[in-house]
Formats: C-alpha cells, structure tokens, sequence
C-alpha cells in the first residue's frame, strides 16, 4: 500500500498544565485498504516503562484542566476495551519522544474529524473497562480537515 504524499487530517498535539513540555503531530491518511496513523510526540516524561495509551476520544474540545471536553473513546459501536474504534496501540517513548505509524480498518478518516486524540500518562493494560487504566490524560489535539 503505498501512502498518500499529504494526510487527510491532522492534530496538533498539546500538553496539559502538568506536562507543559510534551508536544507533537498526529496525521491520518485515508486509502481504501483503511486509515493509516502516524504519531509523533516529544517532551515525553519519562517514565520506567515509556510506554503511554494513545486514543482517539469522543469529544471535540481540549478544553479544560486535565482535559475533561476530550470525552470518552470514541466507540460508536459500543464495544468493550481494547475493541472501541478509538482504541490504538501505545507508544514508546525513548529519551522523552515518541513515533508510531499504524494502519486501523476501525473508522475512516471522515469519522473522526473533530474528534480529539490523547495521550495518557501510563500504558494501556488492555482489559480493564472502560479504558485500560490508563492514567490521566497528559495531552490532547482536535483532529482536523486538511
């Protein structure tokens, strides 16, 4: 599959009043085989494992301390975790910066305009409901039209 030379859509990701420093991009492309993701974030804290859940929420604002506007993940087909659309794998930061390119079939790119993505402050586990035990929510983008 060979990707598209400008995204479709794209977040400019911002930390919160605690992680002032983290800061990053998050561009979607849209092909018919699914969406490719691609993340990049830096001023990481860091942390023992370096590992930090990454989702796309419900909400449309990052408004707020600690990000409440942000909502929910997104899951418009009211699946558990780790199966909400929304869901995607974690990043691995090292030396406080993060990459990560993935393609998902959960949702198109039209789906999630709007929407936010965030970064939490601790890995995903996977299991627990309704959101992995993921931590607090460090940071935040609106997803937008390119």
């Amino acid at each position: 599959m060979k990707q598209t030379e400008y995204p479709n859509a794209f977040a400019r990701i911002c930390g919160g009043a605690d992680y002032p420093t983290v800061r990053g991009r998050v561009a979607f492309f849209q092909h018919c085989d699914g969406v490719v993701v691609e993340a990049e974030v830096w001023g990481l804290p860091r942390t023992q494992l370096g590992f930090f859940a990454f989702h796309i929420h419900e909400g449309r604002s990052c408004s707020g301390e600690g990000f409440p506007n942000a909502g929910g993940h997104f899951n418009p087909g009211h699946g558990e975790h780790p199966c909400h659309a929304g869901d995607l794998p974690p990043l691995l930061a090292d030396s406080g910066r993060a990459w990560l390119k993935v393609l998902t079939t959960r949702f198109r790119v039209e789906d999630v305009i709007g929407r936010t993505v965030i970064l939490h402050g601790a890995p995903d586990d996977f299991h627990t409901q309704p959101s992995g035990s993921a931590g607090e929510k460090i940071a935040c983008g609106v997803i937008r039209r390119i």
